[in-house]
């Protein structure tokens, strides 16, 4: 009732404004999604995203002019999984007919393993459980933000057949610069020796891009899928025990997050803080990080120069 008296306010307070926009309207979930959004479609339409820069997608909350934006839209688009349950629940309240994308159900590497082998689980899920849920991360996997250019490139021409040539001159064009800067970063990884790739974040957020670059992910400070979850002091102990006994020499705090947690784990493990990784949501201007190309190549320099000791171990 909460959610439903937000969104309402957030019509009463707009209705009756005829949209700025003169083109296609699409809004878009977070900040990756939004600006692969963009790169498809160009001049050709308004994309709007609802989640701000350096934002954690896990714990949004909606406001009222979510819903307004909802409403003129023609194109509504989410990331998927549990990552932004929030943008369904605020689709199906505010009223809007249009049309609805999930990334997640387009791209190709929903299977990503995590590595429980050492009894890591995440938090809040038995043993038994601890792997049935989907990891919403792809977007670490150029692969998979590959397949999710395609997957709105197709959605755009189906609502607007006329820009066809537009969208796919400029899906073809992104693609390739999101392969061109994928084989930069595998080159970097390969000159990495296997025993050093080996990875601990703040959470359970990079188990395509381990997968995808040939690491291995040891743990998670918050070992779970979300940043919502807490660990138990049995599990931060375990993983202190894990990065000692397997040697890792970084591990990776998360921008935006406290790294509190990390830096203790660390200390106590005589490992290093390996600086800060962008994984749930895209930079603030300034940060390096304002588009997906950018926030892959500076988490990719990020894991390289923490892994090998070298700050320049990744020159993209």
């Amino acid at each position: 009732m909460v959610f439903a008296a937000l969104v309402i306010a957030g019509v009463s307070a707009c209705g009756g404004e005829d949209s700025a926009s003169a083109g296609l309207r699409v809004v878009a979930s977070t900040t990756h999604v939004a600006d692969l959004a963009r790169n498809v479609a160009g001049e050709r339409a308004d994309v709007e995203g609802v989640l701000p820069p350096n934002a954690d997608p896990h714990g949004y909350e909606p406001r009222p002019a979510d819903a307004e934006a909802l409403l003129d839209a023609d194109l509504v688009i989410t990331s998927g999984g549990d990552l932004d349950l929030w943008m369904d629940e605020l689709y199906e309240a505010s009223g809007s007919d249009g049309a609805r994308l999930a990334l997640i159900e387009a791209v190709d590497t929903l299977s990503a393993p995590h590595d429980h082998e050492h009894g890591h689980e995440h938090a809040g899920e038995d043993e038994e459980g601890a792997d049935e849920g989907i990891d919403p991360h792809w977007w670490h996997d150029p692969g998979a933000a590959r397949d999710a250019v395609a997957a709105i490139r197709d959605e755009l021409i189906a609502i607007d057949p006329e820009g066809a040539p537009i969208y796919r001159a400029n899906a073809k064009r992104y693609s390739e610069r999101i392969a061109a800067l994928d084989r930069r970063i595998a080159g970097c990884f390969e000159r990495i020796p296997p025993s050093q790739r080996k990875l601990v974040t703040t959470h359970d957020s990079l188990a395509y891009f381990a997968e995808h670059y040939g690491l291995q992910v040891v743990g998670a400070a918050l070992p779970a899928l979300t940043t919502q979850a807490q660990p138990s002091a049995g599990q931060v102990a375990d993983l202190v025990d894990l990065i000692r006994a397997e040697g890792v020499r970084a591990v990776f705090a998360e921008a935006g997050l406290s790294a509190d947690l990390e830096r203790a784990i660390a200390d106590e493990a005589g490992a290093r803080v390996g600086g800060e990784l962008w994984t749930d949501t895209l930079g603030p201007s300034g940060s390096g990080a304002e588009t997906y190309l950018d926030a892959l190549a500076a988490n990719a320099r990020t894991i390289a120069a923490g892994l090998s000791g070298s700050a320049g171990a990744c020159a993209l």
